[in-house]
């Protein structure tokens, strides 16, 4: 069988599904394609070189042109599909955020983010630096998301009320609490024209 990038790529996306970013390992990947450990080294010089061009390979479709309208519901469109192709890996913001990818898929999509906001009337700098932070809270919210960790039991009887709230939004439905944390980002930007 010819190995193939793509083949390379889906088969470590099923590995990091089934266990995980931090048991991913090259030698597991060349186990799980019935290859020499050595034929990987063809296509990727490592493990931090699959996980670029995996972390590439979940932007794709990101950067697509959303369809015409406000600057703001194309932020959304582009904030929203960030956020899917995130959720599509286990563990997939924490792989993103791991990387330093400079590849297309990623560089498109922020490069579109940008145009959004440059035709809204930002400059290119503010436009970046925008589309920098909105990149963190998505890649932040999903790493929470994806956690593992075990939610908070409420607290106490007679427990501070504030604490209770604080504890209750950490188990609240991440979709909403998503679209919250959104509209705050979007009304920081409009304060920015």
């Amino acid at each position: 069988m010819q190995l193939r990038r793509a083949d390379i790529l889906r088969a470590a996306r099923e590995l990091i599904d089934a266990e995980g970013l931090d048991e991913f390992a090259p030698r597991k990947l060349a186990a799980a394609l019935k290859v020499p450990a050595g034929d990987l080294q063809w296509y990727f010089a490592d493990r931090p070189a699959v996980l670029e061009a995996l972390a590439d390979d979940l932007m794709a479709g990101v950067g697509d042109p959303p369809p015409a309208g406000p600057w703001d519901q194309r932020l959304i469109t582009l904030a929203h599909r960030l956020r899917r192709a995130l959720l599509g890996l286990r563990d997939g913001a924490r792989l993103f955020s791991s990387t330093s990818v400079a590849e297309p898929n990623t560089v498109l999509a922020g490069r579109t983010g940008m145009l959004i906001l440059i035709e809204a009337g930002l400059p290119p700098d503010r436009a970046a630096w925008t589309v920098m932070a909105l990149t963190q809270f998505i890649v932040g919210h999903v790493i929470e998301e994806q956690s593992t960790r075990p939610k908070p039991a409420a607290g106490p009887a007679g427990e501070d009320e504030l604490i209770g709230e604080l504890a209750a939004t950490v188990t609240a439905d991440p979709a909403r609490r998503f679209e919250f944390g959104l509209g705050l980002m979007l009304d920081g930007i409009r304060r920015l024209f």
